[in-house]
């Protein structure tokens, strides 16, 4: 697996994060410090941004491009959900402290920017909002979950 580091201005990574939902209402100065804190890689087509079962050490922005969501079963690995420009993936094995839930494989040139997991506690520390987006999504997630194994079982 090769990343590859990409170079942009902050003022270009601060407004890629205020077009992020969860993001988008924090004052400016405090998405400046989450740009510059936070580090950017590329992803060819094909590589795995983290396996399943590994450690989570942070939390990936999708700036650009898509991959997927594939978890191990025993009948094979399924893909569970496919993720675009401003989804954010990892956050679960950094909020539950456990290894990760699901393995992500870029499906085209993906560009992210990572962010790691004690910046990601200090924004939620400092910004309510940014937990109460969290918790939304992950509802959403649960609930796509539930009706996709609803429709398996019927």
């Amino acid at each position: 697996m090769v990343w590859e580091e990409h170079t942009v201005t902050l003022q270009e990574e601060v407004e890629l994060l205020r077009n992020i939902p969860m993001f988008a209402n924090i004052e400016p100065s405090k998405l400046k410090l989450l740009a510059f804190t936070s580090e950017r890689l590329t992803f060819g087509d094909g590589d795995v941004l983290f396996e399943e079962g590994d450690p989570g050490d942070s939390a990936f922005i999708i700036v650009d491009g898509s991959a997927d969501v594939v978890i191990q079963t025993p009948s094979g690995p399924i893909t569970v959900a496919q993720l675009g420009r401003n989804h954010i993936v990892g956050e679960i094995a950094i909020l539950c402290d456990v290894p990760r839930t699901a393995s992500v494989k870029a499906t085209t040139k993906l560009e992210t920017m990572v962010i790691s997991k004690d910046l990601f506690f200090r924004l939620i520390m400092e910004f309510p909002q940014i937990a109460v987006a969290i918790m939304r999504e992950l509802a959403e997630r649960l609930e796509k979950t539930n009706a996709q194994l609803r429709a398996v079982s019927n």
